[in-house]
């Protein structure tokens, strides 16, 4: 075998050389080959954004069935003429059982003193004819 000498023997090129100019060029050649239109960005976001307002108008509709539920549902305070009316054509019950079920202070509230000059009583009587009608009231 011969003796091995590594700094006599010629020295073997790699196969690989940079032109001249290569990096100086580089971004230039690649701003070149980018396409010229970019294209339409989709924001994630986007998406979840409509689906986020569903929710939140999902959400304020469930809250306000209870209150308009309860703004629906007051009861009004019946006048007497209407529950008058109500009790005597509506009504199976007889007069005397709408007295057996009165308490003493209905009583007392319905207690009224009615003040009738002689004037007025001779007023009624001149204007209305039917005075059979007007006695037996």
């Amino acid at each position: 075998m011969k003796p091995f000498k590594l700094e006599n023997e010629p020295k073997i090129e790699s196969g690989f050389k940079t032109p001249d100019h290569y990096f100086e060029n580089f971004s230039a050649k690649v701003l070149q080959q980018l396409p010229k239109e970019e294209p339409k960005v989709i924001s994630i976001f986007q998406k979840k954004k409509i689906v986020i307002m569903m929710v939140a108008a999902i959400l304020i509709l469930a809250l306000m069935i209870p209150i308009l539920n309860t703004y629906s549902t007051k009861t009004k305070e019946l006048d007497s003429a209407t529950l008058e009316n109500y009790l005597t054509e509506q009504s199976n019950m007889t007069q005397y059982d709408l007295i057996s079920e009165l308490q003493p202070e209905d009583i007392n509230k319905m207690k009224t003193t009615v003040v009738l000059e002689d004037k007025t009583v001779e007023d009624i009587l001149a204007t209305n004819s039917n005075l059979e009608h007007l006695i037996l009231e």
